[in-house]
């Protein structure tokens, strides 16, 4: 199932983990650092996926957060991720989803870390009636 839609992945750049919080203030946080490790993937293996920085994603209490979405398909939110670990699993994953039609990657594809800190699933918006 190849899909055409572009993916977005949205990381929250206001994350911060329990150890970052004792970090000093002038040090990125982690979710700015999440960010950055993504954005060193180079770009021919991002493809099908834009990736940007949001502000918050509320989800304070498993940062780091990410949400995964496209036109028509299922939004993930996915949480409690590493900067320093993670950047190349959630980027596997927004590829997965960029290639399923409805954007539901099988859950044995997935990331193992992924498929245990998958904070919410939700269902594509349909067209207004």
């Amino acid at each position: 199932m190849i899909a055409s839609a572009e993916t977005t992945l949205f990381v929250c750049v206001t994350c911060r983990t329990q150890a970052a919080e004792a970090a000093p203030p002038d040090e990125p946080r982690a979710g700015a650092r999440l960010l950055a490790a993504i954005e060193t993937v180079p770009a021919a293996q991002r493809a099908g996926v834009a990736v940007v920085g949001v502000e918050c994603l509320s989800n304070c209490n498993r940062a780091c957060t990410v949400a995964v979405t496209a036109p028509g398909k299922w939004t993930y939110v996915l949480g409690a991720l590493d900067p320093d670990l993670h950047a190349r699993d959630v980027l596997t994953f927004a590829q997965l989803h960029q290639r399923h039609d409805a954007g539901l990657p099988a859950w044995r594809e997935r990331p193992e870390y992924i498929r245990k800190n998958t904070v919410a699933r939700v269902p594509a918006l349909s067209a207004p009636r």
